[in-house]
């Protein structure tokens, strides 16, 4: 068995924004020991989304990789981490390096550690859609760091057996919630004010933000046309959509709802407004990941426009509803919302599958508690 000391250095690495609101509860946990030295690395895969996050949570960077690129490319993503991560790896010779979700960001420094022989582990394994194209690339890049990792945290139950059966070491697999419902402890305030929802008052806001890769062009017309279509129909309905960065994406949503008065297109969201924006609203819309897990903590009913989600246990809950990206299905579903009150409260109170937010503790103490084993890279 190899001696180590005392102290467990551990390299943290993520680069967009949805990863760091996930991540710097964990972090903050992580600092809170001092048997753990703590190394924050940014990939800079989004960069003005991501630094008022790390802001948010009073989080700086040891290191950032600078890689985002206008009209950057999965190509140009995945070189760049992988190369920039050696020379971190080697400069740093961490003992763990920690990772999560399904970016390419994550795929990248992952595959670099292995290369180098330092243990992934891997926050938000287990996720699982089964269709590598859907979403594209996160399928594949969740099921490639799982391949690679050493200790899975694992949200839920149902991540837990996924891994399992694609036969991952079961006492190398942690349930610990999801990270995300540990932020919104962090972000959420009864006091929270904001002239969007002084905009929206007397009205029933619907959140909404589309931006995956596999629904650019007529899926997403689909969906804002639906929205917009709806609108007509609900005079007391006021939409807030935050745009993605990604110009393709803005150019649909502005073409299709831009000249409407009841919806205000913003810039990205700060993620305290966002998660309190969220939390006043009547209801979601969303192709996006992690704002399945966020609203149902908050009891607000999420649509989710894509074909499939590796966050079933949503669905079974009732706290989602998977509506797919043609335009009568969305417009359907909305509608449905907006007049069946007993659909609404189901959905709304349906108990959050995600966890308790405590993930961070459980991820940390799983931690500690292998590194004392001295076996935290036993595959």
């Amino acid at each position: 068995m190899t001696e180590r000391v005392s102290v467990m250095k551990i390299l943290v690495v993520f680069g967009t924004r949805p990863e760091a609101i996930k991540m710097c509860p964990v972090i903050k946990e992580l600092k809170i020991h001092d048997e753990i030295e703590t190394i924050v690395c940014v990939t800079g895969q989004h960069k003005e989304m991501l630094n008022p996050i790390l802001d948010t949570f009073q989080i700086s960077a040891d290191y950032n990789m600078d890689v985002m690129r206008s009209r950057q490319s999965l190509f140009d993503i995945t070189k760049d981490v992988l190369i920039k991560m050696r020379a971190i790896v080697q400069e740093e010779k961490p003992d763990i390096v920690l990772v999560h979700g399904d970016t390419t960001s994550a795929f990248a420094a992952a595959l670099a550690s292995f290369y180098m022989k330092i243990p992934v582990c891997h926050v938000e394994a287990g996720l699982r859609t089964y269709d590598q194209y859907s979403p594209y690339p996160e399928e594949f890049n969740r099921q490639a760091v799982d391949a690679i990792s050493a200790l899975f945290f694992a949200p839920t139950e149902a991540a837990k057996n996924n891994l399992i059966k694609e036969g991952k070491i079961k006492e190398n697999i942690y349930v610990t919630g999801n990270t995300a419902i540990d932020a919104l402890d962090i972000t959420v305030s009864d006091q929270y004010t904001h002239e969007l929802l002084q905009w929206a008052d007397k009205s029933r806001l619907i959140l909404l933000t589309a931006h995956r890769r596999e629904n650019l062009g007529s899926s997403m017309i689909n969906m804002f046309s639906a929205v917009r279509e709806t609108m007509e129909e609900f005079e007391d309905i006021k939409v807030i959509c935050p745009m993605h960065l990604n110009p393709d994406v803005r150019e649909i949503v502005r073409e299709q709802l831009g000249s409407m008065n009841r919806v205000k297109l913003t810039e990205p969201l700060d993620v305290v407004d966002f998660h309190n924006i969220m939390k006043r609203s009547y209801m979601v819309m969303t192709d996006s990941g992690g704002i399945q897990e966020e609203a149902p903590a908050l009891g607000k009913p999420v649509l989710v426009m894509r074909n499939t989600t590796e966050r079933p246990e949503g669905v079974r809950a009732g706290t989602l509803k998977l509506i797919g990206t043609e335009k009568e299905s969305i417009k359907t579903a909305m509608c449905e919302l907006l007049t069946n009150k007993k659909l609404y409260q189901t959905m709304a109170e349906s108990k959050n599958p995600y966890g308790d937010g405590k993930a961070s503790k459980r991820i940390v103490q799983a931690l500690l508690d292998r590194w004392e084993k001295q076996d935290v890279w036993r595959l």
